[in-house]
């Protein structure tokens, strides 16, 4: 499917408005006919985000298995060093990936989780109640199964591991489904995953943090409380906030509290409602009745009309994309390659961890979220939501364990580095979220086709 050319660009053509023809993407060049409106038609695609994710996951288990093996670990290795007179900061790239690069994407859940506790689905508790319900119990029946398989440390670290799902692979499931299932499935594959990002970024701050250091904790502390003073002091400059960001997320990167955090803290302080109304700003352009239509006309009303949306509504607009097309696909790039040569796999597939993982990813994640979603509606904290079938219910707990992103960043911090238990953990992580997502697909087109046929 390609972008229709629009009729305003080409009557702009016609009359000589373009001074050299309409932009590259609309033009009838050939390469924007044939590359480019493809490639950003599929970027609008919901489901595009973790095919991206897929790919780059991949790529990464073949450069880790390929005749350039040596080469993952060395690139991801490469030490990178930020001085400052005599104070220094630094890591390996893998750690900046995922220290640093991935608090974009915690971010982005940030808002999302403030977004929907302010005016999304969280706001209305007998509507929250059924997701939510179902997020504790798809955290907890996971992290159950795999400790039953290993009790013991250093093993029994990874618990937390199964407890995740990503979103994006998720909801990309139901969105390649598209209009088979009733629009309530997404909303509460939705709601489920945020809370469940929400749990999953509580167990990473209080179980995964070891050695706290205070003084840094108060600088990360300053600087949130800058921000809030500044909000409420309409202060709105960006370059501000990415200053204060930065400053939150370095007390945070050295108190020992993993430096994501920041971005989940910057993201639920965004403000979730507009600083103008809507129809007030509207008309406030339309009485101002320029002379003529300039520039400036149209930068003012275009500055006006976006106050009309939330920080929070714009950034995640903004931040989004980058996210999904280029800070998870890196993550997984550099987090996703096992080797898997020298008896690796076959040690690894009958592993305890390995074993543990899958069974609470798929047979955890759907037993814990279907049987507390019922219970939810059976003892009268929630309403079901409509059009969604219990089949339907059970199919998507099952999607919901695709654990994969977070899943493989918890594993980084239950484990060492170089232990085997690494390996196994991700081999179990991507067995486990393709299973589920098989299932769990099968069985949401499965009965999205029976109730057709009723």
């Amino acid at each position: 499917m390609s972008i229709p050319y629009r009729p305003d660009d080409e009557d702009a053509e016609r009359e000589g408005i373009w001074r050299t023809g309409p932009v590259w993407l609309l033009s009838e060049r050939r390469l924007a006919r044939t590359i480019g409106r493809p490639i950003a038609s599929f970027l609008r695609v919901e489901a595009a985000g973790g095919i991206v994710l897929l790919v780059a996951a991949v790529a990464a288990l073949v450069w880790a298995n390929s005749s350039w093996s040596e080469t993952y670990e060395q690139f991801w290795g490469t030490e990178i060093t930020i001085q400052v007179a005599s104070w220094e900061l630094s890591e390996d790239l893998r750690h900046w990936v995922n220290d640093a690069l991935m608090t974009i994407f915690f971010l982005v859940v940030g808002l999302e989780i403030k977004y929907e506790m302010v005016r999304g689905e969280l706001r209305d508790p007998r509507k929250a109640a059924v997701p939510i319900a179902a997020a504790v119990g798809g955290m907890v029946a996971p992290a159950a199964i795999y400790w039953a398989f290993n009790p013991s440390a250093p093993a029994a670290d990874g618990w937390g591991i199964p407890m995740a799902t990503d979103i994006a692979f998720a909801l990309g499931v139901v969105a390649v489904l598209g209009r088979r299932l009733p629009s309530s499935a997404r909303v509460f594959m939705l709601t489920l995953a945020i809370v469940d990002d929400l749990g999953a970024i509580t167990v990473i701050a209080v179980f995964y943090t070891e050695n706290v250091s205070l003084m840094w904790l108060g600088v990360a502390a300053a600087g949130i409380v800058a921000v809030v003073l500044l909000q409420r002091a309409n202060v709105w400059s960006l370059s501000v906030y990415l200053i204060l960001g930065a400053i939150i997320w370095l007390g945070v990167y050295q108190s020992g509290v993993h430096a994501t955090i920041a971005g989940v803290i910057l993201g639920v302080l965004a403000p979730a409602w507009p600083l103008l109304d809507q129809r007030e700003a509207r008309a406030y352009i339309r009485r101002q009745e320029p002379d003529k239509f300039d520039a400036e006309y149209v930068r003012r009303s275009r500055f006006l009309l976006g106050e009309t949306i939330s920080v929070a509504e714009r950034l995640e607009k903004h931040l989004h994309p980058w996210s999904a097309y280029v800070v998870l696909p890196i993550f997984a790039l550099a987090n996703a390659g096992i080797y898997l040569g020298g008896g690796v796999l076959s040690e690894a597939v009958t592993a305890p961890v390995t074993i543990g993982i899958v069974a609470g990813l798929v047979v955890g994640k759907t037993i814990g979220i279907s049987v507390a979603a019922w219970l939810a509606v059976a003892i009268g904290l929630g309403r079901r939501p409509e059009g969604l079938t219990w089949p339907m219910v059970i199919g998507l707990a099952m999607v919901a364990g695709i654990g994969f992103t977070v899943s493989l960043f918890i594993a980084g911090l239950a484990f060492p580095a170089e232990s085997l238990l690494v390996a196994e953990a991700k081999v179990g992580i991507l067995g486990g979220s393709v299973i589920a997502a098989a299932l769990g697909a099968a069985i949401l087109l499965a009965t999205a086709q029976n109730d057709h046929v009723k």
